[in-house]
């Protein structure tokens, strides 16, 4: 009887707890999402195999089960920011490297994270930590994860612009404004070092943690090519599009972009990961400036109206699902969006902001600029309707704590039963934000599904699920139902 890790089949796997056979219809206790985790438990029943999959164990169709991992993203529900885990499959395909790529403001990518590799019992490494750029709502959620003493980053990589205690560093050259960028694992130490220059700046603090937990650090830019260890010639290759570092005598210099926040902003890490026929793009907070500018490098400085224009920026930003630059932000370049011209589109935002994101304007170009008749957009804020209520980890060990003993002195059944139900409830808040509200992507490099969990169940469906598959030409589409 075949034994084992396997994975769940495409786009989706129902387990029942006994086989179903003619005339029955057993409620299925697991609806899995192509490529997640199952072990094999060595029974097999006409066409079912028996299978332990988080959370219960019971019977799978042997066609629905897959010997080797998918690449996954999960664009994480961190509220207002960004924050999504990229797990690459091991060239053997013995499991994961998995990337992070920003991590929000808040505790929520922690929380996802124990969730999904049980932090708590095992520890786990992940392969880099790439910071788009310097803003709160990107950064300050690797705090609490450089903390946590099961998780190991070997490299964090980052934009180059560090925050000083007057500004990010601007100088002035040839009349025009820019700010220096810190080019090496070296010369990041030596000016966390500098109490003087950088101060109790929260970035500066999680560098500093960083370093402390042993990871290597360095800047990402074009001039690099590739994330390390993700070159052209990897089955998943990770390509920086951004930001573009000019070198002016013996300093790396960025362009000023109006103001600092612009700057920041527009100078953040921008990744195109490819692994075989699909493509995704990670824009991080780009905004308009930042966009044009990038255009104008990488099609050569030509001119928007220039024959071969579009063509060229496309042979550059071209993917088929797009993480929304700055959370669907009306701060876009239309002509960027038509570049980049994706099946698939991912906004991340919160339930509390002020800024009105995603934006009705950016909605509508996003839509305009996909392509397909029916393209999809995605949103982590409409994924998930539950509120928000914990916002830090602490908070939920103390209570977590606090109840424990409160179970401990609890004199009778009773007592111990009305304490219980506040400890069951007080986990279904935590695990909240990993089941519900995540943006995942599975794909094999020749289809992708793309899906979120329900908060309710339909008809024993537990995820609303889209399929893109290569239409006649090889090039996806989106295969609707509905069509």
């Amino acid at each position: 009887m075949p034994q084992g890790i396997r994975y769940a089949g495409y786009p989706s796997a129902f387990v029942y707890p006994e086989v179903p056979t003619a005339g029955t219809s057993p409620k299925p206790i697991k609806h899995l999402l192509w490529g997640d985790w199952m072990r094999l438990l060595g029974e097999e029943q006409g066409d079912y195999l028996k299978v332990q999959a988080r959370g219960g164990t019971g019977w799978i169709r042997k066609d629905l089960v897959e010997s080797r991992p998918l690449l996954e993203v999960v664009f994480v529900d961190i509220g207002q920011g960004d924050g999504c885990i990229v797990s690459v499959p091991k060239a053997d395909g013995a499991g994961h490297r998995h990337l992070l790529v920003d991590a929000g403001e808040q505790d929520n990518m922690l929380r996802f994270l124990r969730w999904r590799f049980d932090l708590e019992q095992r520890a786990q490494e992940f392969e880099a930590a790439i910071i788009t750029h310097p803003d709160q709502d990107h950064y300050l959620g690797f705090k609490d994860i450089l903390e946590h003493p099961n998780v190991k980053v070997r490299a964090l990589f980052h934009n180059g612009i560090v925050e000083r205690k007057d500004g990010l560093g601007e100088v002035t050259n040839a009349g025009r404004k820019f700010v220096r960028v810190v080019s090496s694992h070296e010369e990041l130490e030596a000016l966390l070092g500098d109490e003087a220059e950088v101060g109790g700046k929260r970035y500066a603090g999680v560098l500093r943690r960083a370093l402390e937990r042993g990871a290597k650090t360095a800047n990402l830019s074009t001039a690099k090519g590739y994330v390390p260890g993700f070159g052209e010639d990897q089955p998943v290759s990770l390509q920086v599009l951004g930001p573009v570092v000019q070198t002016v005598g013996s300093r790396n210099l960025l362009p000023w972009f109006e103001d600092a926040g612009k700057t920041k902003n527009g100078h953040s890490v921008v990744l195109r990961l490819k692994y075989g026929g699909v493509s995704v793009l990670l824009g991080g907070d780009l905004n308009t400036p930042a966009e044009n500018h990038l255009l104008r490098h990488h099609t050569g400085g030509m001119a928007p109206d220039e024959s071969g224009f579009l063509e060229r920026a496309r042979s550059v930003f071209r993917s088929d699902v797009a993480k929304a630059c700055h959370h669907g932000s009306a701060d876009f370049s239309s002509l960027f969006l038509r570049a980049v011209h994706p099946l698939a589109t991912v906004i991340s935002s919160g339930d509390e902001n002020p800024h009105a994101h995603p934006r009705a304007d950016a909605l509508g170009a996003i839509g305009v600029s996909s392509r397909g008749e029916r393209p999809l957009v995605f949103s982590t804020e409409l994924a998930r309707s539950a509120p928000e209520q914990l916002k830090h980890p602490n908070v939920l060990r103390q209570r977590r704590n606090e109840l424990l003993a409160e179970y401990d002195e609890a004199e009778t059944a009773e007592a111990r039963a009305r304490v219980q139900r506040k400890l069951e409830a007080l986990l279904d808040m935590d695990r909240s934000i990993s089941v519900y509200g995540a943006i995942n992507l599975r794909t094999d490099g020749k289809r992708v599904v793309m899906a979120y969990r329900l908060e309710r169940e339909r008809n024993g469906s537990r995820w609303d699920l889209y399929r893109l598959e290569p239409g006649a030409g090889g090039e996806l589409e989106y295969r609707s139902n509905h069509a």
